[in-house]
């Protein structure tokens, strides 16, 4: 389906700017079905991630292809109808409200179905970060409204319900990611507990994993590690962007590039805008690879 490949399309953008600065950056692999290769394998919280952000761009595509009447099976939300209130008062429901529930029943069956047919933990695993994807999507809902009266008064409204940008759905996952619980099965198999006792039991809206993330410092093919080698730094950074953190403690290398960019742009009457090109020479640097012996302990 056309909708659900222009989603992925969107997610996998959205997965890899929340992580362009970390070392695992959501990199995919050409050729392989599962899109990020043996990374996934890991019950990991990138693996959470991943099947959260997934889920929750297979609901924004559908119901926004609803809402676009790209779909026979679906339209805009056909429960907003007729009057209803707000803070600030009454107000008709008019326009094309998005049409969510078809998208989280829709997302929930199609992404849902290969978990449901295995019983086990990681099926477990991924059906609650699945939950917490589609569930993301519908939190950022918000009320539009158009106003109607004496000089564009809002004596009259009338109102839909519209999805945010998939970017506050991203940012919320990502914030997910961060405070992650590690989990274990409970006893009879039906859900989880925590794998430390000091921390908090997980709620359905935060992400859940059951084992440590590698470091995805060099080249490790059964972990899914890419490895940071010639992953461009900032030497300035002490975030996780920095040379110190993303190059593992190897170093980095130093290339001076020349860039050339558009400047002074001035408006020219009717109706152009004119740009100079200018050089600009900075310094691009970027991860040493690990020392051979290094790396082929991990291959």
């Amino acid at each position: 389906m056309q909708s659900v490949g222009e989603g992925a399309k969107e997610w996998i953008r959205e997965c890899q700017h929340q992580f362009r600065h970390h070392r695992w950056n959501c990199s995919t692999l050409d050729r392989d079905h599962t899109v990020f290769g043996r990374v996934m394998l890991r019950s990991s919280r990138e693996a959470a991630f991943v099947y959260a952000i997934s889920s929750a761009g297979v609901v924004y595509a559908i119901t926004r292809a609803c809402s676009q009447g790209d779909l026979k099976v679906c339209s805009c939300d056909p429960l907003k109808r007729g009057r209803s209130k707000d803070e600030r008062g009454e107000f008709d429901w008019g326009g094309c409200s998005d049409n969510i529930n078809y998208g989280i029943r829709f997302a929930k069956a199609f992404v849902d179905a290969k978990e449901k047919k295995v019983k086990d933990a990681r099926a477990l695993m991924n059906l609650h970060n699945n939950r917490c994807g589609r569930m993301a999507v519908k939190r950022f809902l918000k009320l539009e409204c158009k106003c109607h009266g004496v000089s564009g008064s809002c004596t009259l409204r009338t109102c839909w319900l519209a999805m945010s940008d998939f970017r506050k759905t991203g940012d919320y996952l990502r914030r997910k990611y961060n405070g992650a619980i590690q989990v274990t099965m409970n006893q009879d198999g039906t859900g989880f507990t925590v794998a430390n006792k000091n921390f908090r039991k997980p709620t359905k809206t935060d992400l859940v994993y059951f084992e440590n993330s590698p470091d995805y410092c060099v080249m490790d093919k059964s972990a899914g590690s890419l490895g940071t080698a010639g992953r461009v730094c900032d030497k300035a950074s002490r975030g996780t962007d920095g040379c110190e953190v993303m190059c593992c403690g190897r170093g980095y290398d130093t290339t001076r590039v020349t860039r050339v960019t558009k400047c002074e742009c001035k408006f020219h009457w009717c109706c152009a805008v004119r740009c100079k090109e200018c050089e600009d020479t900075v310094d691009v640097h970027t991860c040493k690879a690990p020392k051979r012996a290094e790396w082929l302990d991990q291959t």
